[in-house]
């Protein structure tokens, strides 16, 4: 499998060399591998993601103006370990603690959950949500089995926006969690990633068959299921979303005049043209259905290398909620004007 790239080993360590570069001048390199914003008003609460590298432009992309104030980088695929961890806690620290958020992966919990130890040690208070949208991975039961995946990119964006304003970690823990709660995703893969140290694929896939909720760190899916086309496919997994916002005791189903936000991911290799003929799909199941679509994303912001895949996040908005997501917001992985697209 041919990639530009150097020593297989060091990609991870160049790749945020260069997204450092990307953000010309607005963020700065930290330690061993973070990447931080280069101003942090004093007093703010920080907020803080992370994960494995080679999702970009996720994780690490999500560091900007009204989002994340840093990400701590792991090797590709691969949480950051604790001392990454705690290089950047130190580094978007202004003195009212910081907000760990990140994708319920193993690792990353272990890596986290050490690092906010170490924080603590320091005198730096630190509160940890997990997103955990990914609706195949776990019944709705036993959410905090799930994992993380798409849903990261809207989660991130109202916890980025409620950063601004909020008095006190705890209230942006509160917000954050309940971004999370209203955040469900489900992906499925055409073809599998590979990681750049290896160049082989993650998983084998039949040229007939989908994958259905595959992890993005290229994870075999819970279900085969034949090759259909897009407008049999997208109403199949939008359904799985809706059936599982009835299921969850916690939510309530997902009803007409309930505002979303739809987000349409490409897992790296599926084109623009395959996103938008599934989203002119979803749209008229959505429409159909009575919910108000207040803002829609679209493109492969949350990617596994070269898999071909694509997945479908809806979050609902509250009077909290949607004027945090009108905030514009800037940085490398997702930019916003104020408003929406229905405004």
């Amino acid at each position: 499998m041919k990639k530009l790239i150097n020593d297989p080993l060091n990609v991870a360590n160049e790749l945020v060399e260069g997204l450092v570069d990307a953000y010309n001048g607005e963020a700065v390199y930290v330690g061993a591998r973070s990447l931080v914003l280069k101003n942090i008003q004093d007093g703010k609460v920080a907020l803080l993601v992370g994960g494995g590298s080679g999702h970009e432009p996720i994780y690490h992309g999500l560091v900007g103006r009204n989002l994340a104030d840093g990400a701590a980088c792991g090797d590709i695929f691969a949480a950051p370990p604790p001392d990454i961890v705690l290089e950047a806690t130190q580094a978007v620290n202004r003195g009212k603690g910081v907000l760990y958020l990140y994708g319920n992966y193993a690792g990353d919990v272990m890596n986290f959950d050490i690092g906010s130890e170490l924080a603590d040690e320091e005198g730096i208070p630190v509160k940890t949500v997990l997103i955990w949208d990914d609706v195949a991975s776990a019944p709705p039961t036993e959410k905090h089995k799930r994992r993380g995946i798409a849903g990261l990119v809207p989660v991130v964006k109202l916890a980025g926006a409620a950063s601004q304003t909020a008095t006190s970690l705890e209230s942006l823990e509160a917000t954050a969690r309940k971004a999370v709660l209203q955040t469900r995703s489900v992906g499925v893969a055409l073809a599998p990633g590979a990681i750049p140290a290896t160049g082989k694929p993650t998983f084998d896939l039949e040229e007939d068959k989908i994958g259905l909720g595959m992890g993005i760190h290229g994870e075999q899916g819970v279900a085969e299921l034949p090759m259909q086309t897009a407008d049999d496919l997208t109403p199949m997994m939008l359904n799985l979303i809706f059936e599982d916002f009835e299921k969850d005791a916690e939510v309530a189903p997902l009803s007409a005049g309930d505002e979303i936000v739809f987000f349409v991911n490409s897992l790296g290799a599926t084109t623009m043209m395959e996103c938008l003929i599934c989203l002119r799909k979803a749209r008229q199941f959505l429409t159909e259905r009575g919910l108000i679509i207040h803002d829609v994303i679209v493109g492969p912001l949350v990617t596994c290398q070269e898999m071909a895949g694509i997945s479908f996040s809806i979050t609902r908005l509250d009077k909290e909620l949607k004027p945090l997501w009108d905030m514009p917001c800037q940085s490398f992985c997702y930019s916003k004007m104020a408003g929406s697209w229905g405004a």
